[in-house]
């Protein structure tokens, strides 16, 4: 049984996070990823850029943290760098002192979300820097992460997007080395010594069951270790902005992927991409504001069921108060449940590997009433959300049916 570290227990209580893309795309509406086509740094100009805009409206979805585009596949970068002539300093956004990084980092300590950084080592195109040999490449690649670790304050998420590096080995002991070294809190996406990982789709879809542990490449070594899932998803077809307002997600789809990421024991992070201005589209503002409303009445107030215990051996329950419940008799009437969010203690490695959701039938007597099942599943990890037919019940028993050493349930949750 792996155990997880205290930052990987701290990501996957965040739940949500807004990914923004942003960058010298969102001046060329319809450029495609590797497709040759000149965006001349001429064209970046976001006039009424406002950062604290978008992690405003990050915090509309009850967004923990946000992760901004640095530098994509195309090379430009968003903060003044020293290691390319592509990038905001040779715009005319603010006479080329301008520094989107700087402006997204304060914006996040501002609206206290946890703050990251995507980075790509790719480039391509007429901007593309040239090097000698592979040596050079990285040297590039830490002297641009170097740059971005720390100048900023502290960042606690580096995303790397390994897209494009085919026929580059990189030096993975080296550059780790010197993230680990710059910010030794940092979480690390994915690649080379991962802290969290792809979950292999950009759906918003985790599998079911979700397992934490995962083999994986670790500077250059395949092991097993404790690595959550982020299901990384769009609210529009494209991930940087474009003239695509049709293809918005419903309030529907987006709770669905809400569902199978966070109730299924990963994060969700979705995209959406600001404007040439530099805002996040009236559109997409308003479509978070509906999906976190969405949330909020589904999940922001549970039916106020006691902390569930355990009950047996493999049993934990969760009753209704006794001081509510009372009413309720006098009334003949128990509480409507359809949903119910399940969370087990993870810091010591996710045990259940499989479990049944039952609910007492309607009795003036819980205990003795006929159990009902409602829901079975797989792995629960940080939270699954299970939703079922409404019933009227005061007690809920989450009976684990197979485990790998002993598990610990935290709470059972109704709605």
């Amino acid at each position: 049984m792996i155990i997880p570290t205290s930052k990987q227990l701290e990501f996957l209580s965040w739940e949500v996070g807004m990914f923004f893309h942003f960058g010298i795309r969102t001046f060329f509406n319809g450029h495609r990823d590797w497709d040759g086509e000149e965006m001349s740094p001429d064209k970046f100009c976001p006039e009424y850029l406002d950062c604290r805009q978008w992690l405003k409206s990050a915090k509309l979805i009850g967004a923990k943290y946000a992760i901004m585009t640095a530098k994509h596949h195309d090379g430009f970068a968003l903060w003044p760098t020293k290691l390319s002539p592509y990038s905001v300093a040779a715009s005319p956004w603010k006479n080329g002192r301008g520094d989107v990084v700087k402006e997204f980092t304060d914006a996040c300590r501002a609206e206290e979300i946890k703050c990251g950084l995507y980075y790509s080592p790719a480039q391509w195109g007429s901007h593309a820097v040239e090097f000698k040999d592979g040596r050079e490449y990285d040297d590039y690649f830490i002297g641009q992460i170097s740059e971005l670790l720390s100048n900023y304050g502290k960042i606690d998420y580096i995303w790397f997007d390994g897209c494009g590096s085919n026929g580059h080995t990189y030096d993975q002991k080296r550059i780790v080395g010197e993230i680990r070294r710059l910010q030794p809190g940092i979480l690390i996406f994915d690649m080379w010594d991962p802290d969290t990982r792809w979950v292999g789709n950009e759906d918003g879809y985790a599998p079911s069951p979700n397992l934490y542990e995962k083999e994986m490449n670790v500077l250059g070594e395949r092991k097993t270790v404790f690595a959550p899932a982020e299901c990384d998803c769009k609210i529009r077809k494209n991930w940087f902005y474009d003239l695509d307002e049709y293809s918005l997600k419903s309030v529907s789809e987006l709770m669905g992927m809400y569902h199978a990421s966070v109730g299924r024991g990963s994060n969700l992070l979705l995209n959406v991409g600001p404007d040439e201005r530099g805002l996040l589209p009236e559109a997409d503002v308003k479509r978070l504001s509906e999906f976190g409303s969405e949330i909020s009445r589904l999940y922001g107030r549970d039916l106020g069921f006691e902390k569930a215990v355990k009950a047996g051996e493999n049993l934990f329950a969760a009753e209704y108060s006794p001081r509510r419940l009372k009413l309720y008799k006098e009334t003949e009437q128990l509480p409507l449940v359809s949903a119910a969010v399940i969370q087990e203690d993870v810091s010591q490695g996710q045990k259940i590997t499989s479990w049944k959701l039952y609910a007492r039938l309607p009795s003036l007597q819980p205990d003795t009433a006929i159990r009902c099942l409602v829901a079975e599943g797989g792995t629960i990890g940080h939270k699954a959300i299970v939703r079922f037919p409404a019933l009227r019940t005061a007690r809920l028993e989450l009976e684990v049916a197979s485990r790998e050493g002993e598990a610990v349930i935290t709470d059972i949750k109704a709605y």
